[in-house]
């Protein structure tokens, strides 16, 4: 996806990713990292997620990366939350207590951003990428987590040719395939979510698969 796609997504509103609440699989599944509080997360295209906001409160220091200024600025309003600015290379980084969040491209973030990272969470990032894309973030990915870093990946599957995404279809043998060399991967959950899920239903979409892994990036 063009960095202009989302943009227009954001300018419009048009933002069905975006979750209201902290997702359940987070508060069920982030235990089993075992993370010590004071552990330092990235989150990738987090957009404004209330996620954030709840591993804060574990005690976690997060930090962010996000294309669109308005979903940045969202988030510290939305949460009311005192925010500075500051030019970081070619990023704006916005920081809160607990939480900093640079604005810009992924592609071009520092690793020193992410130095100090001990964990991380990818709810929506892998997901956005159409295939042709993907393998590129996921590189960039395990070049931005330091070794011995535990994560936790979600992803959705789905017969890609019945809808057109995002989110797209991330197969359980993709992430095998792609990620192993990088990281030791551990399926920790999957359901079929169809029935949640209506924009699919009504697309006629079959099956909706969504997986939770334990990724530990590897030294």
């Amino acid at each position: 996806m063009q960095p202009s796609f989302w943009h227009e997504k954001w300018a419009a509103a048009q933002i069905g990713f975006h979750l209201d609440a902290v997702n359940p699989l987070l508060i069920t599944y982030w235990p089993k990292l075992g993370l010590s509080p004071s552990s330092q997360v990235f989150v990738p295209l987090c957009g404004k997620t209330k996620d954030m906001c709840f591993l804060a409160e574990k005690g976690h220091e997060v930090v962010g990366c996000e294309l669109n200024e308005q979903a940045v600025s969202q988030f510290f309003s939305d949460n009311q939350l005192a925010v500075s600015q500051v030019a970081s290379g070619e990023h704006q980084s916005f920081s809160a207590p607990q939480i900093t969040l640079y604005q810009g491209d992924i592609f071009t973030l520092p690793t020193e951003a992410t130095a100090s990272v001990n964990g991380f969470y990818d709810r929506a990032a892998l997901i956005a990428w159409p295939e042709s894309m993907r393998v590129d973030y996921a590189k960039k990915l395990a070049e931005l987590i330091p070794p011995k870093s535990i994560g936790l990946l979600i992803t959705l599957d789905y017969p890609q040719e019945t809808i057109k995404g995002p989110p797209f279809a991330v197969s359980d043998d993709w992430v095998k395939t792609h990620l192993a060399a990088d990281f030791t991967i551990e399926l920790l959950h999957s359901e079929d979510v169809l029935d949640d899920n209506p924009r699919f239903v009504n697309k006629g979409v079959p099956w909706l698969t969504e997986s939770v892994y334990r990724l530990v990036k590897k030294a």
